[in-house]
């Protein structure tokens, strides 16, 4: 046999006080702080505050969207999947282009990925919608340059892409940003879960 705590409530309580206790988080305010900390949980790596950049109004923006009905608008079904539709304030619509026929065309017409692609096929939506890239840094690149043209503003951005090429360079691209409510992981590291994460977060009332 092996020795493990069986309590779901006691794994749930130790997991966030251990957080508490090795994260250094005194750079944010209590609303950002809690979405940073539902980020850890997700990843299990308690040094990744020193790489969240968040806007002080991020929370604010991204909560007053979502109760007034606005989509979740991600770059991966992953992302999708992840979301916790029965904290979803308005049963907001939580959507993935990424699958829809017309991308893989526009893809091919725009010589970039389909991740990319389906950020195109946002544009009805996309204004005062809250943004989630976890996956596509391509997608990141593509939100920014769509809005750069004079297209449609989120309400919010969650940009968090992972990998080696070109996940870094979005994630500083987006963090340079005075013009948009956002919250990213500089670097590396982002990914599903942690995007995901940080979408229940916001989409959560305080407890």
């Amino acid at each position: 046999m092996y020795s493990y705590i069986h309590d779901g409530a006691e794994i749930y309580r130790q997991s966030f006080a251990t957080i508490r206790a090795e994260s250094d988080l005194s750079s944010y305010d209590d609303d950002v702080e809690r979405v940073v900390v539902r980020m850890i949980h997700a990843c299990g790596q308690t040094d990744l505050p020193a790489d969240v950049v968040a806007t002080p109004g991020l929370v604010r923006a991204a909560r007053s969207a979502l109760d007034a009905g606005a989509p979740i608008l991600c770059d991966a079904t992953m992302v999708a999947s992840g979301v916790t539709r029965r904290r979803l304030p308005a049963d907001n619509d939580v959507l993935c282009l990424l699958g829809d026929p017309r991308t893989p065309g526009l893809a091919e017409q725009l010589h970039t990925t389909r991740t990319a692609a389906a950020v195109h096929l946002w544009e009805p939506m996309l204004e005062g919608a809250v943004v989630a890239i976890g996956n596509a840094p391509t997608a990141l690149f593509a939100l920014l340059e769509q809005i750069d043209a004079g297209g449609p503003r989120p309400a919010a951005v969650v940009g968090a892409p992972v990998g080696f090429i070109g996940a870094a360079e979005s994630c500083a691209a987006l963090a340079e940003r005075a013009d948009l409510e956002f919250i990213t992981v500089l670097g590396r590291r982002g990914g599903s879960a942690i995007t995901a994460a940080a979408v229940n977060a916001l989409a959560s009332p305080v407890e």
